[in-house]
């Protein structure tokens, strides 16, 4: 693969010890509720083997995408360059206006493997967060959804 995964220093960090979880202690503790249901005797009507089995299958399948990443992520530095240091990128936080309903959020500008709604991580290729990019403080931008909005950018750390 040729396209690197951008991620920041921190989500780079947080897969890291999220995989070092899962391949030791996750993983040990997969192994003995496999044991233990399989203690219990028959196999073909065991829910709790069953479970632990999916719970196996969850835990490589998380263990294989975050080794993927991580073989193939790029961390995002922050740029000197003047011309950038003032505008949204990702990596960066920005505070907006919300110009429908004068709400103002802050979000953190990821990439999409990092993006989390509940964390107010937002992924640069979303409608808000591809609107944002490369804009000061200052401006206003319209995303373009079904229902298109403008916000203004307050500031960015």
């Amino acid at each position: 693969m040729s396209d690197k995964i951008l991620i920041t220093a921190e989500g780079k960090k947080k897969f890291e010890d999220e995989l070092r979880y899962l391949k030791n202690e996750a993983t040990d503790q997969n192994r003995k509720e496999i044991a233990a249901a399989r203690e219990q005797g028959d196999l073909s009507e065991n829910a709790d083997y069953d479970a632990a089995k999916d719970k196996e299958t969850e835990i490589a399948a998380r263990i294989n995408k975050l080794q993927y990443i991580l073989d193939n992520c790029e961390v995002i530095v922050a740029d000197g360059n003047s011309r950038k240091k003032d505008t949204v990128q990702i990596g960066k936080k920005v505070t907006i206006k919300d110009l429908s309903d004068d709400s103002v959020d802050t979000y953190m500008i990821v990439s999409t493997v990092e993006a989390n709604v509940d964390e107010n991580k937002i992924s640069n290729i979303c409608a808000l967060g591809a609107a944002l990019i490369g804009k000061p403080v200052g401006d206003i931008v319209k995303v373009k959804v079904d229902e298109p909005y403008e916000v203004q950018i307050l500031a960015i750390e």
